[in-house]
């Protein structure tokens, strides 16, 4: 039957799983919109299109499937740009359908053209470095290979974001609905097996080692293997730590979590990493600057190192080796375990880890080495207030990770986003708001004050979809991390860090929701009168703007 390719392209993200596509409509679109009218896919109309992309990559972490946004030609392409490059950074199936002014006006000029024709901005260069695939569709006899193209990147075990750019009259144009009949969308997981050799060093390595130590990276949480990996580090009495973007890889309120490792962490794993173990087992992580300690050369020093990622390109990038695998984490956790179980591997010695971070941090406050001094109480009261307030588990999308991180442990009914990736300020309340479309636990969007300014509108969304959102603002009146860095190494020369905020409350007043502040640990009370289950609420926690985490990022 022919249809038109509109609704060719919505049949297509019908098929690819999409439930919700976020956008602003603008005149090149409308075919597409008019097409959704009829379909179930839920449409949500953000109030820019940045924010649009961010709920989709948002809805595609908490489902595990493809998020989807949609916009106009011009600038409604160019607004996703950052948000796309985020997806980008953090391998997220995010498909962006865009128009396009017709085609029989390249080049002339015509209104928000962007096909790089006649000096027109050219779209396809613009998403070429931050996309896994992208097409200016000028012409549908090759829009099923097109089609086809983007399913596969999409599902593929290593997705990333993926932008179709569709001009006005192509989207009008017929074609025979069979093409989706030839498109592969099933997911290409592959078939993985690890070499017995692989193992059996794996095996003994660990066998050998006095006292080992894991570090579970992201790939751990992208693989689904948080089962296995539990099962070996309580099998063999090896204690956990994670990068930050793994935190709940294991349930980090458990007897063998360390807490996360990194620059911006209190330096718990750090400590045990240097002191006690002789053996790394890295999974998954990629050993970035913070994971790093910016690329400390001595951070491994006198260790013997296992490193296993998806990704050859990560392998070795920054430390040597003694067994250095490219093996997909669920498949190499699962095999190891039931290596360990048939060759009945002993137990380490039992290891008291919650001592251990005792002594290192009474450590810590006798070198006056702490992190966050008392000047963050109410923001380790909050933190901690949260771990009792929801012991069955939230979602929660964090810009303003340095907290979390250190006074946060993640539980395993948790799901914890941190903004890792391109770390683009304004990203948590949109992503929460398309998390929001898809999942009914308390949902948690947690943001500093200078990023909020970046995405405000977007509660309007949450408002007007009746998205349940919490929204945690740190208020401190600056730009805390650009503050810190010019207090520690611009001798107090602040420049363009520091301005002023609307009154909150009332702001919160004007969308229609509620407001709380948070000055003491004594105001904790107050959220008792909050709904964090079917409201939007804001809670505003109050910072001395002249507090600083005792960390230097050397910058």
């Amino acid at each position: 039957m022919q249809i038109p390719v509109s609704e060719l392209i919505v049949r297509y993200m019908e098929r690819l799983g999409i439930e919700c596509i976020f956008g602003i409509p603008g005149s090149h679109i409308l075919p597409v919109y008019d097409a959704l009218y009829d379909s179930p896919i839920r449409t949500v109309l953000a109030k820019h299109e940045q924010g649009a992309a961010f709920m989709a990559g948002g809805h595609a972490r908490v489902t595990g499937g493809v998020g989807a946004c949609i916009t106009t030609a011009g600038p409604g392409a160019t607004n996703l740009v950052t948000a796309i490059a985020s997806a980008y950074a953090d391998h997220l199936p995010v498909l962006a359908v865009t128009g396009e002014a017709p085609t029989y006006i390249f080049g002339k000029g015509g209104l928000q053209e962007s096909s790089g024709e006649g000096g027109a901005i050219d779209q396809v260069a613009l998403f070429a470095g931050i996309t896994r695939y992208h097409k200016l569709v000028e012409r549908t006899d090759y829009l099923a290979t097109v089609l086809n193209q983007a399913a596969k990147f999409l599902l593929s075990k290593t997705p990333g974001p993926v932008v179709l750019s569709i001009p006005y009259n192509i989207q009008k144009e017929l074609v025979d609905d069979t093409i989706l009949d030839d498109i592969a969308f099933g997911r290409n997981d592959g078939t993985y097996v690890i070499a017995d050799a692989y193992i059996a060093r794996s095996v003994e390595l660990l066998r050998e080692a006095r006292r080992p130590l894991i570090i579970a990276g992201y790939g751990c949480l992208r693989s689904g293997a948080q089962q296995a990996l539990r099962n070996i580090s309580e099998r063999l009495n090896i204690a956990v730590t994670s990068s930050l973007k793994a935190k709940g890889a294991v349930d980090e309120r458990s007897a063998l979590a360390l807490g996360s490792l990194g620059v911006t962490s209190g330096g718990h794993a750090l400590r045990y990493l240097e002191r006690e173990a002789d053996l790394v087992l890295v999974l998954g992580a990629s050993f970035n600057e913070r994971t790093s300690y910016v690329w400390d050369k001595h951070l491994l020093a006198g260790k013997k190192l296992i490193q296993i990622d998806n990704s050859a390109q990560q392998l070795e990038k920054v430390f040597r080796a003694d067994l250095a695998v490219q093996a997909e984490l669920g498949v190499y956790l699962k095999a190891l375990d039931a290596a360990l179980q048939a060759q009945n591997v002993a137990a380490k010695a039992p290891v008291d880890v919650a001592a251990f971070i005792a002594a290192s941090q009474k450590q810590s406050d006798d070198a006056g080495q702490t992190i966050f001094d008392e000047k963050f109480d109410q923001v380790r009261a909050f933190y901690g207030w949260l771990e009792r307030q929801f012991p069955d588990g939230l979602v929660m999308f964090d810009d303003n990770i340095v907290f979390a991180q250190n006074f946060y442990r993640v539980s395993h009914q948790d799901r914890f986003y941190p903004n890792t990736g391109i770390s683009s300020l304004g990203h948590a309340i949109p992503a929460a708001i398309g998390a929001g479309c898809a999942t009914r636990q308390p949902l948690f969007a947690v943001i500093g004050d200078g990023g909020f300014h970046m995405c405000a509108m977007e509660i309007m969304t949450a408002v007007n979809y009746k998205i349940p959102l919490n929204v945690v603002l740190f208020n401190n009146n600056t730009m805390g991390l650009i503050r810190k860095n010019q207090h520690q190494h611009y001798r107090d020369r602040f420049i363009d860090c520091d301005f002023s905020n609307p009154d909150f409350a009332l702001l919160a007043k004007s969308f229609g929701i509620r407001h709380a502040r948070v000055e003491s640990e004594q105001d904790l009370g107050k959220l008792a009168a909050l709904d964090f289950h079917h409201d939007i609420n804001l809670i505003e926690v109050m910072i001395d703007q002249d507090a600083y985490p005792n960390y230097s990022s050397r910058r």
